[in-house]
């Protein structure tokens, strides 16, 4: 393969793609990307000169990371958009794409490396807090579910020992 013929970094268009492409690479449906981005979830990077949806690598990751808090985690797009609707979220993801396009300088790549980490740590912060209040909620619900089952065998019928049910089913002696 003759890599002259390629552009340098530098000259190279940043990498955009189509909604069936996106589809493919993240195992979604193209109606599932349309219905995210109406749930403002996800939106395309740009529009092409025909309309077409584009999206950058930013965008599939975003629209990766969806699938998978719903998928692994079981959470509800309304819990999806609390978790990635979060400043951290899109500085983590602009700093990402702006280390992988172009070549900045050891000094640019050292401070998006600390806007990264301040990012993360402060997405961590959340996360924490976030587990709290699901650990929370489990622990409550194991605790009504116990009460349920408990309140459940306490409408069971009393069984007596075979000895005293035997002696209830016999007529009362005079004596």
């Amino acid at each position: 393969m003759n890599t002259s013929a390629l552009p340098s970094t530098a000259e190279r268009k940043p990498v955009a793609f189509r909604i069936g492409e996106v589809a493919k690479l993240t195992d979604l449906t193209t109606r599932t990307l349309r219905y995210w981005e109406e749930l403002g979830l996800v939106r395309p990077s740009s529009y092409g000169s025909t309309g077409e949806r584009l999206y950058s690598r930013a965008d599939v990751t975003r629209a990766t990371r969806i699938r998978d808090l719903q998928r692994f985690l079981g959470f509800s797009l309304a819990e999806v958009h609390v978790v990635l609707d979060v400043e951290q979220v899109e500085i983590l993801d602009r700093v990402k794409s702006e280390l992988r396009s172009g070549d900045p300088s050891p000094e640019r790549q050292r401070a998006l490396i600390d806007e990264a980490i301040v990012a993360n740590d402060q997405l961590i912060a959340r996360l924490d807090e976030t587990l709290a209040h699901i650990r929370a909620f489990r622990t409550e619900r194991a605790a009504s579910a116990k009460r349920l089952r408990e309140r459940r065998s306490a409408l069971e019928p009393s069984r007596e020992p075979l000895g005293q049910q035997d002696s209830a089913l016999e007529p009362e002696r005079k004596t």
